[in-house]
């Protein structure tokens, strides 16, 4: 199989390699920190990085903890639509939305924020969870002259996938790195993700693809 060469139209997404999706964090993913060390090397082969960064605001909507009678993992529905309500995680200026302590961050030329208002939950690199809020990342991209975006980092089955579908959705070619991947994997969401991102043209590889 042809080597992926990745080349000055190419950027590399890496999404939320935080201390609270990896092991000892609010809202672990299992085998979170794996990542990290593949995510280190392929920021290597690409030149050009983008970190995305999940960063809450105390008491979220997207808490559990923010309904009363309701516990993590369980669903209510919202002015946007069903959200999942999770654990209380990556809140601004904690040492938990912090990058996990050995993802090196000297690669990535811009870092987006995200999930920071409020209201609204965002998964995706480029839109909150309406789907219409932007977050700006496509502007950026199209500005820079990107056209294929490649994805790695926490979780497979929400964030990069959200942000994998976005993409495409913003017309770049879309290429999810899956060993550079981990899932939460709630009620067979990871194998859903995977379907899901194959319909939608996204390509699905393994790190050995791209050539060092």
């Amino acid at each position: 199989m042809q080597a992926l060469r990745p080349g000055e139209q190419d950027v590399l997404l890496v999404i939320d390699v935080q201390n609270d999706f990896c092991p000892g964090g609010s809202l672990p993913v299992p085998d979170g920190d794996r990542v990290v060390p593949l995510v280190n090397r392929l920021a290597r082969q690409f030149a050009h990085v983008v970190f995305t960064q999940d960063w809450h605001t105390p008491h979220h909507t997207s808490f559990a903890s923010s309904h009363a009678g309701k516990d993590p993992y369980q669903s209510t529905p919202l002015p946007y639509g069903e959200q999942v309500l999770w654990p209380d995680h990556c809140v601004q200026g904690t040492s938990g939305a912090a990058f996990h302590p050995d993802l090196d961050p000297n690669r990535a030329e811009l870092v987006v924020r995200k999930g920071f208002r409020p209201g609204i939950d965002s998964y995706s690199a480029f839109f909150e969870n309406d789907h219409a809020t932007r977050t700006g990342l496509a502007g950026y991209l199209r500005d820079r002259g990107f056209r294929h975006a490649y994805l790695c980092g926490l979780a497979y089955d929400f964030c990069v996938k959200w942000s994998a579908l976005d993409a495409r959705r913003e017309g770049f070619a879309a290429t999810v790195i899956e060993d550079a991947c981990r899932a939460i994997d709630l009620n067979g969401s990871a194998a859903a993700a995977r379907a899901e991102m194959a319909a939608a043209g996204i390509s699905l590889v393994q790190s050995a693809r791209l050539a060092a």
